[in-house]
């Protein structure tokens, strides 16, 4: 019985253009949601976009356009990116939407009612630019807020608030029942722990508004019309509004059956900044506020930055790396490519164009494609394009059909997690996968050495063994296709064109072409005709200029 997956990433802020951070998380999504797919699971993908807040509406100001129009067209720019790099969700989010306002209102209402938002009034300090109010605890050594909270004011404000500490038990018991779970609430489990030890330190309650003399672009309070929601119950809601949630049901088993199926396995992909406070605390008390039971808390995958010379990409700094370019440039399945298998999910890492380039041709034009273009050549050349799937007692051969099937399961693990006898291994190492799957033409590569088909081919009582390499090679390219499908959905279906599988009309383009069953040794048939080679993964040359 195939399971539903549901897998969201973190909605993207538009005070500005999408940037190479905002591309790897998708990037990842896209590639999990792919790899559930590939197994026969039900997906459900959600992304989209934050369009509210006090720095929209100043940036807007500053451009001189209303904010809806401002934040239109940054909108448009993210999803012309995540096309352009073939990131495929299946629901999109705007945060402007009347579907998300309505939510968000019942879900303010519900617990307003149910006195778990009060009013009151708050005196201190305020960074304008983190749109929040200080602490002694945020003050540097020398007393003084650092630059990071950039204009920092005295303010007396009135607002409302939601009654947070009284639920931090609970979180602590959460978090250590879902350790002791095969399925734990925080990956990787080093987060895990930053988050319990952020929980055990949780003092005060959660300001969720903002006086409309100051921001009137939001989610207008049901219970008061002279504020606005902040953002923690705007953005953070996307995640179950667009999923079909309905805020006037107050047992979650009684919520809509669309809605309890898709939220069944939910893994919500974020980055490392907003784990704390966030999503680790907020977002999971916001849920047990409204009766989602704990069984139904989402799994938080956190990653790692992209980082420039061992410094965060920021727009302030002025070294944020523009992704539509390095798609121009090299191809989005090179990008694609490089961020997925850079980074190891969870982790930093420094971006180096020099080293995508370097990652695309060792990897993909030298072994991959060469792998591809010599094996089907020499098909044509010694047997005109026909396979023929003798079987030979050659260790040679019998080696790399081990090492293939090795390095399946390797992949199968990469992403599920190592079974017991392998604990450490976590579960969505994507980096871990691609190298997996990309290992294999390495031993199919090897394999040509071994044998040299060449020499192979003028000897005649070597005929079957050539016949064994060749099919060997055309198979080893097939799985291959199937588990690169989920990193390089284009590529992936460029090899099977070539080697004229799976050729039907409506499996053209489509990720139903693809299945992790078909992943077993000797599916290509006894007398299967291969197609021509194409270069499917030309070099890139970086000129130097004298």
């Amino acid at each position: 019985m195939p399971k539903t997956f549901f897998i969201t990433t973190a909605i993207d802020y538009t005070n500005s253009p999408p940037h190479i951070g905002h591309s790897y998380e998708k990037v990842l999504a896209d590639v999990i949601a792919r790899y559930h797919r590939l197994k026969g699971d039900k997906v459900f993908f959600l992304t989209g976009v934050d369009q509210h807040g006090q720095k929209v509406q100043q940036s807007a100001a500053k451009a001189g356009v209303p904010p809806a129009e401002f934040v239109k067209e940054i909108t448009q720019k993210f999803v012309d990116l995540w096309k352009k790099l073939d990131v495929k969700y299946d629901e999109w989010a705007e945060t402007t939407s009347d579907r998300h306002k309505k939510v968000v209102q019942g879900i303010l209402q519900r617990l307003f009612d149910a006195g778990q938002i009060y009013k009151d009034k708050q005196t201190g300090y305020y960074s304008v630019r983190q749109e929040q109010f200080l602490t002694d605890k945020e003050r540097g050594p020398d007393g003084q807020f650092g630059p990071e909270w950039g204009q920092v004011e005295f303010r007396e404000e009135e607002n409302y608030y939601f009654k947070l500490e009284q639920h931090k038990e609970w979180l602590l018991d959460l978090i250590k029942q879902r350790t002791k779970e095969k399925r734990p609430l925080v990956i990787p489990d080093f987060r895990q722990t930053e988050l319990r030890n952020a929980v055990e330190k949780l003092s005060g309650d959660l300001c969720i508004s903002r006086p409309k003399s100051r921001l009137d672009w939001g989610i207008e309070l049901p219970f008061d019309k002279n504020f606005v929601n902040y953002v923690w119950f705007d953005a953070l809601t996307n995640y179950i509004s667009f999923a079909g949630y309905d805020p006037n049901v107050d047992n979650y088993e009684d919520q809509p059956q669309n809605f309890r199926d898709r939220w069944e396995n939910v893994l919500q992909i974020i980055g490392k900044d907003i784990l704390v406070p966030a999503h680790g605390i907020y977002w999971l008390i916001m849920l047990h506020a409204i009766g989602f039971p704990d069984n139904q808390m989402p799994q938080l995958l956190v990653h790692g930055w992209w980082n420039l010379g061992g410094a965060k990409m920021s727009k302030s700094a002025g070294n944020v790396i523009d992704p539509f370019a390095l798609a121009d440039k090299y191809g989005a399945e090179a990008l694609r490519y490089y961020l997925l298998s850079a980074i190891a999910t969870g982790q930093d890492a420094d971006f180096s164009e020099e080293r995508l380039v370097e990652r695309y041709n060792a990897d993909l034009a030298n072994s991959l494609g060469n792998l591809l273009n010599r094996s089907l050549n020499m098909i044509w050349k010694y047997r005109v394009g026909k396979l023929l799937s003798t079987r030979v007692e050659d260790k040679r051969i019998r080696d790399c059909e081990l090492l293939v099937l090795t390095e399946i399961h390797g992949y199968k693990e990469a992403f599920e997690g190592g079974a017991p006898k392998y604990p450490t291994l976590e579960p969505h190492s994507v980096d871990g996968a691609a190298h997996h799957a990309l290992i294999i033409s390495f031993h199919a590569n090897r394999l040509v050495e071994l044998t040299a088909p060449w020499t192979l081919a003028i000897e005649k009582s070597e005929q079957e063994v050539l016949d064994s390499v060749l099919y060997h090679l055309a198979e080893a390219l097939r799985i291959v296709a199937i588990l690169i499908s989920s990193v390089l959905p284009k590529a992936a279906h460029g090899i099977f064109d070539q080697l004229n599988w799976k050729m039907e009309p409506e499996l053209s383009g489509k990720e139903e072409r693809f299945s992790l069953a078909d992943a077993e040794w000797g599916r290509l048939p006894d007398g299967h005709i291969v197609g021509k080679p194409v270069p499917l993964f030309p070099r890139i040359e970086i000129r130097e200029d004298v």
